[in-house]
């Protein structure tokens, strides 16, 4: 969505499971993110573009979940990912996908970016978690990126039925200090087949409500992101 808006962008699957690389069809590379953590390639030399977004990926493997073991053993663990993505000047945005939870790895690129989305379900479980994550942000801006900031919380499987989806956002609004995005993402079962074709939604199913929820969001995004 931001390529579209003719924004340079550059995505970073910093996720072991590997998800934002299958889903935008990329399944043939030489070298992946963990080769650039450590230093057996340059960021140069990862980089894919992927044509029909009009992005540019550094992918991942599941490898990367052995990688993350041996960054463990590195000074300054947590500045790896800083220190090997500096200088990337032709970027108007870096997007990182992260792994689902407070790993070597996401500390790594929390302590690199300017920005957090946190993508989140409108249900008591999840709301559960939240803190944690509130929490963890918090002592990272503190000991090691006081430049972070956490822009928003994004819904994202969306049932505007549920009663539950509107308590959990009254909720949130009342005991946190934190954007709750207005353009939720819908569930939408053109969303779950986009991955297999190897697309974005946007690019799969435009007139799908998940892409107008993008689109909308990408908006969203625009107007409040320095």
């Amino acid at each position: 969505m931001l390529a579209q808006k003719g924004k340079n962008v550059l995505l970073v699957d910093l996720d072991p499971q590997g998800n934002l690389t299958y889903s935008l069809g990329i399944n043939d590379f030489e070298h992946t993110i963990g080769d650039v953590l450590l230093g057996e390639a340059t960021v140069k030399q990862s980089i894919l573009h992927v044509e029909n977004e009009g992005v540019d990926l550094i992918p991942s493997s599941i490898d990367l979940a052995n990688i993350e073991i041996s960054i463990a053993q590195i000074e300054e663990r947590e500045l790896q990912l800083k220190k090997t993505l500096k200088g990337l000047k032709k970027y108007d945005y870096v997007l990182i996908d992260c792994p689902p939870s407070f790993s070597l790895l996401a500390v790594n690129s929390l302590t690199l970016s300017n920005e957090v989305i946190i993508p989140m379900q409108m249900t008591a479980l999840s709301l559960q978690g939240l803190d944690l994550i509130y929490s963890t942000i918090e002592q990272i801006r503190a000991s090691l990126n006081p430049k972070l900031k956490i822009l928003g919380i994004l819904p994202v499987m969306v049932d505007k039925r549920r009663k539950l989806s509107s308590e959990v956002k009254d909720y949130i609004k009342e005991n946190f200090d934190i954007k709750l995005f207005k353009s939720g993402i819908r569930n939408n079962v053109k969303a779950a087949e986009a991955p297999s074709f190897g697309k974005s939604v946007i690019m799969y199913a435009p007139s799908s409500n998940s892409a107008k929820d993008y689109q909308a969001f990408g908006n969203e995004f625009l107007s409040v992101s320095k």
